[in-house]
C-alpha cells in the first residue's frame, strides 16, 4: 500500500488518514475496495465487479466505477490531513465493464492551491484498458483531520 517515501513524515501522514477514512468507510467496504498505492496526494484502490452491480444490461452499472473513482479521489486529496471536500467531478466511460472485471482506479493530483486541488483518475480493467476517465475538483478545508486530538494533548 506504500510507496517509498520522498518524505517519511507525510507519507505517515497519508496512511494515517486513509486509515482512519477506511475505519469509518462502510461503502467502500461494500464495493470491496482495497488500497494498493498510497503516497502523498496520489492513491490506487482496487475491486472486483460483483453480480449486484450489473444494470438492466447486464454490464457493470456506471455509477460503481464512478464510486471507485471518487474513492480513490477521497482518499488522495486527504492524504495532506486537512478535511478536503469533492466540490466537482465529471466522468467518461470509454469501455464496458462486466462482472468479474478487478478494477483498478489511480488518483494523481494535477495542480493545487491552498483551497483548490485538480486530479485526474485512470480507471482500468485488469488487462490494462482504460475503462473510465475521472476528473474531480476538491476543496480543501482548514478543519485538521486529527484536530480534536492535538487539543486534548
Amino acid at each position: 500500500m506504500t510507496a517509498p517515501p520522498a518524505n517519511a513524515a507525510a507519507q505517515a501522514l497519508a496512511e494515517r488518514v486513509v486509515a482512519h477514512m477506511l475505519e469509518h468507510d462502510e461503502f467502500s467496504r461494500w464495493l470491496g475496495l482495497e488500497v494498493t498505492f498510497l503516497a502523498p496526494n496520489t492513491a490506487t484502490v482496487r475491486m472486483t465487479v460483483r453480480p449486484e452491480m450489473v444494470n438492466g444490461f447486464g454490464v457493470c452499472h456506471g455509477g460503481v466505477a464512478f464510486s471507485l473513482a471518487d474513492s480513490a479521489l477521497a482518499f488522495a486529496s486527504n492524504t495532506h490531513g486537512r478535511l478536503t471536500v469533492s466540490i466537482e467531478n465529471s466522468i467518461r466511460y470509454p469501455a464496458a465493464i462486466q462482472p468479474g472485471d478487478v478494477l483498478t482506479a489511480s488518483a494523481v493530483e494535477l495542480s493545487a492551491s491552498r483551497r483548490l486541488a485538480y486530479f485526474d483518475v485512470t480507471v482500468r480493467k485488469g488487462d490494462g484498458e482504460v475503462v473510465a476517465l475521472f476528473k474531480g475538483t476538491v476543496y480543501r478545508t482548514s478543519r485538521d483531520l486529527f484536530e480534536h486530538e492535538t487539543k486534548h494533548e
